[in-house]
Formats: C-alpha cells, structure tokens, sequence
C-alpha cells in the first residue's frame, strides 16, 4: 500500500502542475512568501519543494535571487524531445509485442477518450487524457526501468508537449497519429509502433518553430498580467 505523501510532496506536485499548464511559464519568479501564503504552510516544506523540482530540472535555484521556473534553450529541447521520441519508440516496440488483450482495450478507452476531446476542441482536456494514452503505451511495454524513465521525461517536457496542442490543427494531427500508434501495437507490428510513437513525439521544423512561438506568446502574455 502506497504511503501518503508529505506536504513537501503535495506541494511539489501542485507547484509542478501550474508549471505545466502555463500558470507559472519558464522564467517565472517563485516567491517563496508567497507559496508559504497561497498554500498556508511554513517555509521549511516550501523549501523542500523547491529543492525536489530543483533535482528535477524544472526549478532553478541560484544564490540570492531565488528559484525561478527553469528555462530550456532551444539545443536543449531539441535534445530532450528527440530522447523522448527514443524512450517512446521503445515503449511502443515493446507494447507491439507484449500488450495483453485488457492492455490494449485500456489503451483503446484512452484513444477514444482523446476523440472526445479532439472534437469539442480541448486543447487542455485533450492533453491530460493523451498523457493517459501514453503512460498506458510506458505500462505496455513490461519495462519497468524504460517505463520510469521515459515519465520522468515525459513530466520534465510537460509545458512543452502541452503548448504544442494550443498550436492551430495539432489536435487534429495528434490525434490521427495517435490512430496509427493504435493499429500498429493491435497488429502487433513493433517497428511500424515505433516509427509512428517517434515520428509523433519528435519537434524539428516547422513544429519547432511552432512551439518556439507559442512560448515567446506565453512569456509575452504573462509580462504583461
């Protein structure tokens, strides 16, 4: 049984959660009086909280200047993305192969669900179900060190696959190669899997610049609040 998480836990993961959707974009000042107000805590759990996103990569904490959301240049989200579209191929190849038959039915659910979403045009709900859709592929590879490491990434590029879904037509692209993803692990097909998981994931070229723009827009907006 899975013991509780501490408040240090619990705040990392509420303070995570804002970080990746958009509410506290790359750049952005974390104030620890103002979390110890908002979340009504003392400043010790805050602090380890910091601490954990800061191992993370998704905090910088620099000597008199406090912690801020971490920024990625462009070389390093290059860089991160197209480990992430290794991880998942990976994922998928093996998924292909070792799926069982209520595997694949969950990971049908979430493709469906993602349908739903793709149709009333919900980028944010969109993107909480598709994390659904790949974390059951991670499950269906019975890897457990691929399947830790490809969500701890994962989690490291949240507000970066979420921006990529605000981009105009990317639901509608998603979601297609998402049904390219589906048929391939049903048909039990590894390779085919694996190119369509990385070819989905990878950002290069015009969806680059597209998640580039969309961040500089983000950063803009959130100056000017």
């Amino acid at each position: 049984m899975d013991e509780p998480l501490s408040l240090a836990d619990r705040l990392r993961e509420s303070i995570e959660e804002d970080i990746a959707t958009g509410k506290l974009p790359p750049g952005a000042p974390l104030d620890e009086a103002e979390l110890t107000q908002r979340f009504g805590v003392s400043r010790t759990p805050v602090r380890e909280a910091m601490v954990q996103l800061a191992a993370a990569g998704m905090v910088d904490i620099r000597h008199r200047r406090g912690a801020t959301v971490a920024q990625l240049s462009p070389q390093r989200l290059i860089e991160m993305f197209e480990v992430m579209a290794e991880f998942e191929a990976m994922c998928g190849r093996y998924a292909a192969r070792r799926m069982q038959a209520d595997q694949l039915a969950a990971l049908e659910a979430a493709h469906l669900a993602c349908e739903t979403a793709r149709n009333a045009g919900d980028a944010d709900t969109y993107y909480h179900l598709n994390e659904n859709f790949h974390h059951q592929i991670y499950a269906g590879s019975h890897n457990g060190f691929l399947c830790e490491q490809a969500t701890t990434l994962h989690r490291r590029l949240r507000p970066y696959r979420r921006l990529q879904l605000r981009v105009k037509g990317r639901l509608q692209a998603s979601f297609g190669e998402h049904q390219t993803i589906v048929d391939a692990i049903k048909a039990g097909d590894g390779e085919r899997a694996a190119q369509a998981l990385r070819g989905h994931v990878m950002v290069q070229g015009e969806r680059f610049a597209d998640l580039m723009a969309a961040l500089s827009q983000l950063r803009t907006a959130t100056e000017q609040a």
